[in-house]
């Protein structure tokens, strides 16, 4: 069936990739590395492009690819091919392959002699042309784990990988400046840069930021750890805000701060809940280095409400409206309830010595790849980072 298909090279990575390097260092058996393996290898080809910036999709028989076609001129998608790098650090890691590191550096560097507007990265990139598409800037869909993914760089080199942090802080410092605000109730939010001005509206994906921030608040340049945990714990309050809003007592997919409303979501496309993970994900981070109890009361919150309106005989759906008091179901269970939500509740309850986040970083799909304590081993290729 795959062999026919084209495939989302984003998806495959963290999702399945990604999940079979976990399974590996879990569990020691080999399978799942020689797994891991054949399948990146089926992505290569995605990268035959006239910049290195990789399709979106490929078809793993022919190994054509091309981009969605609703993207901005042909483009690319930032957070797409800027979600490739831990997995693929990994990858060269285990195999001494030195192409898969390769290919996820030239796209750091290609980025990095960019001009960026206002210092934020625009979520399209032609990868023919190396031009970015329409000026948009979302730390949400489209954005979201191309930062995640910059820290984390940092984080899973032992703190070695210097450039990944400094273009990590870079962003943030854009970010802070040009997209996040507090609203006139006080619930500081991250909006969207859209046709040259700032749209009040953050994404249930957003929410991932707060415990972002958090994990990058050690290491931030200028003694700002506390200012960074600080606006985590905003972003994790805002974020409860909007699922406190509801009936249900579920977030929406995305919601509004102007007009008089704050938190809430206005327009019907946007009022459902599909059993996404990155509130309850902030919830955990925000434990892990506060251990503030409102963090587990909020996470308990969240996981009484799933099992009281998702659960059906067959699993969990998800939710058309989370503001109606007769919710209907979507009758869809997306793998990343497995993957992220239930994951981080159970790690929102258990110790601090399950996973620690000295010896582990989880990739956006919340797979946990270990800190590669390289010391003197040089990593194929790798002279750049170290």
């Amino acid at each position: 069936y795959l062999r026919k298909k084209k495939v989302s090279v984003f998806e495959v990575n963290i999702r399945f990739i990604g999940g079979l390097l976990a399974a590996y260092y879990l569990s020691g058996q080999e399978v799942f590395k020689v797994k891991a393996v054949q399948l990146a290898e089926k992505l290569l080809p995605a990268f035959n492009t006239p910049t290195g910036i990789p399709w979106a999709m490929v078809n793993l028989k022919s190994g054509v690819g091309r981009n969605w076609g609703w993207a901005s001129a042909g483009s690319s998608i930032l957070a797409e091919f800027g979600t490739l790098h831990m997995e693929f650090v990994h990858l060269s890691y285990l195999t001494g392959n030195p192409a898969y590191f390769q290919k996820v550096i030239h796209i750091r560097k290609l980025l990095a002699k960019m001009d960026r507007p206002n210092g934020l990265y625009p979520n399209y990139l032609n990868p023919r042309t190396g031009r970015w598409g329409q000026h948009h800037t979302s730390v949400g869909g489209l954005g979201d784990s191309f930062y995640e993914y910059l820290l984390k760089a940092w984080l899973m080199s032992d703190k070695t990988d210097t450039e990944a942090r400094r273009t990590y802080d870079d962003a943030i410092e854009a970010i802070e400046r040009h997209l996040i605000r507090k609203s006139n109730g006080g619930l500081t939010f991250i909006g969207e840069w859209k046709n040259g001005h700032l749209e009040r509206k953050m994404g249930h994906l957003t929410c991932f930021a707060g415990g972002m921030f958090a994990l990058g608040a050690d290491g931030s340049p200028n003694d700002k750890a506390g200012h960074y945990l600080q606006l985590g714990a905003e972003i994790a309050h805002t974020c409860h805000e909007s699922y406190d809003r509801t009936v249900l007592k579920l977030g929406p997919e995305a919601f509004k701060f102007d007009s008089g409303l704050e938190a809430v979501a206005v327009r019907q496309n946007e009022k459902y809940y599909i059993l996404r993970p990155e509130v309850i994900e902030t919830y955990w981070y925000m434990w892990r280095f506060t251990h503030d109890p409102k963090y587990r009361q909020w996470g308990w919150e969240a996981a009484q409400a799933i099992d009281k309106h998702c659960r059906v005989s067959g699993g969990f759906s998800g939710i058309k409206d989370v503001y109606s008091s007769t919710p209907t179901y979507d009758d869809v269970q997306q793998s990343f309830f497995l993957a992220e939500t239930l994951k981080y509740l159970y790690l929102l309850f258990s110790s601090d010595d399950l996973l620690p986040l000295d010896n582990w970083v989880f990739n956006t799909e919340a797979h946990p790849l270990p800190v590669l304590r390289l010391g003197n081993i040089t990593l194929p290729g790798s002279s750049a980072v170290q």
